[in-house]
């Protein structure tokens, strides 16, 4: 997945040449291509950290990313000539920062922030990060920022990417946007969404931000821990979307399921004493471990039952663990995503469904239920209690949510209930159920999924 939002990295080199050049013995002069690689790899790692830290320098969301993007056209020019520079980050932030002056200079904003940068610029000479000293000498090693300050950067722009004052659509897509760096196309292409309604969801957050006066830094840290939830909530909102499909004629959106998981590794990180950090992040891990599974040769769904699970992730299951091992161990009990991860947990421990420890589900269920109720919560302990005790009392469980007019317009209860309804030979019922779980059902592989299984029902 590109990163770059502005600048088209395929096409030609911006004509006129980047501030600052190699030294004499610096990196060699590349090819066109060999620096649109390097720019592009830079970008996919380093995005969210220069615009930050600019929004930081600036007080400007905006104004941030148009500098962050001028430099990134900038160094396309400049490293094709002169070689990549010895600290990739520290020559786009200088470089941006020269033109975040540029800007306030064509503004007349003579005020105190000009001042302030005016000042960064001038130390920033001094490291030998100024215009014709050469970025990629060994002055770089001096850069006038620090790791904790730029970590301190990248979780602000977190919690303002998931400001309250945010649709909960605008905050997805800024935090895709901020701080993924997904160009706009790519956020409209997983969502199946126009591009222009992205790019105004986009803009209309950064206005909003601008106009609620919401400074750039980090909320304090009593606010920062009830604020901690919208930022997961967009997080998992981002995986679950990339792990089944709403819409669309694909079942998974592997490449957005995999960016939250980035994403959560990178919050994770720079909070490691929060529980439900490492819960989300082992919720992710875990279900992302089954995807090779998920899907047959042509795209087809594949049910849990039917999966071969020696194509699971290992590795994302080990890492899965581990994250929910570092859950419980920072919390007093695991939260809801954590409570989630353990579930996953038993499937991923499980050689087969009928291994699975079906009972520990429906305590992790009632849990879950408990802490965050919910009727698919309750919908999925009704499937759990289905594996431990029999479809009976589990049809019981979700004629109860059909009563109460839970889930009327979803097709996950009619699912749920038609399998049910096969399970106890009411074959009739069980493929009405099914086919008004497909009519319901939004995303065309798991329609097709929902027919087939009814087709295969016997006539009653």
């Amino acid at each position: 997945m590109a990163r770059a939002d502005g600048p088209d990295l395929s096409g030609p080199v911006p004509d006129g040449s980047a501030p600052g050049g190699s030294a004499p013995g610096g990196p060699a002069p590349r090819s066109t291509e060999a620096a649109r690689r390097a720019v592009e790899a830079v970008w996919r790692i380093e995005s969210a950290r220069v615009v930050a830290a600019l929004a930081r320098y600036t007080g400007d969301f905006e104004l941030a990313e148009d500098v962050a993007q001028e430099a990134l056209a900038e160094a396309l020019a400049g490293w094709s000539r002169d070689g990549t520079p010895a600290n990739p980050v520290g020559w786009l932030l200088a470089t941006g920062r020269r033109r975040a002056i540029d800007a306030f200079r064509r503004r007349s904003a003579l005020d105190q922030r000009y001042a302030l940068l005016a000042g960064e610029a001038a130390e920033d000479a001094g490291t030998g990060m100024g215009s014709g000293t050469g970025v990629g000498s060994a002055a770089d090693a001096d850069l006038p920022w620090d790791p904790d300050r730029i970590d301190d950067d990248l979780l602000a722009l977190m919690f303002i990417s998931c400001h309250p004052v945010l649709s909960p659509e605008a905050r997805v897509a800024l935090t895709l946007r901020a701080v993924g760096g997904l160009a706009s196309e790519e956020i409209a292409r997983a969502f199946l969404v126009p591009v222009p309604t992205v790019q105004a969801r986009i803009t209309r957050a950064k206005r909003t931000i601008a106009a609620a006066g919401v400074p750039f830094a980090l909320p304090p840290a009593e606010e920062r821990r009830e604020r901690l939830g919208g930022v997961l909530s967009v997080l998992y909102v981002i995986f679950t979307e990339g792990s089944t499909a709403t819409s669309g004629d694909d079942l998974l959106r592997p490449d957005l399921a995999y960016e939250a998981i980035r994403l959560t590794r990178v919050l994770a990180a720079l909070l490691p004493r929060e529980p439900e950090v490492h819960g989300l992040l082992a919720l992710c891990e875990l279900t992302a471990a089954r995807f090779p599974a998920r899907t047959g040769p042509d795209g087809e769904a594949v049910l849990l039952e039917d999966q071969d699970r020696r194509l699971w992730d290992r590795s994302a299951v080990r890492r899965g663990r581990a994250a929910l091992e570092r859950a419980s161990a920072v919390g007093r009990g695991l939260g809801p995503y954590g409570l989630q991860a353990a579930i996953a947990a038993c499937h991923a421990s499980a050689p087969s469904v009928a291994a699975t420890d079906w009972e520990r589900i429906v305590v992790l269920y009632e849990a879950l239920g408990r802490i965050a109720p919910s009727p698919i919560v309750d919908l999925n302990r009704a499937v759990a209690v289905a594996m431990a005790h029999g479809p009976q009392p589990a049809l019981d469980l979700v004629d109860e949510l059909a009563a109460a007019g839970h889930l009327s317009h979803s097709h996950l209860l009619p699912t749920v209930r038609g399998e049910l309804l096969a399970r106890l030979g009411r074959t009739a019922e069980a493929r009405a159920a099914l086919h008004l779980a497909a009519r319901h059902c939004p995303n065309t592989r798991e329609r097709a999924a929902l027919l087939r299984k009814a087709d295969a029902l016997p006539l009653p």
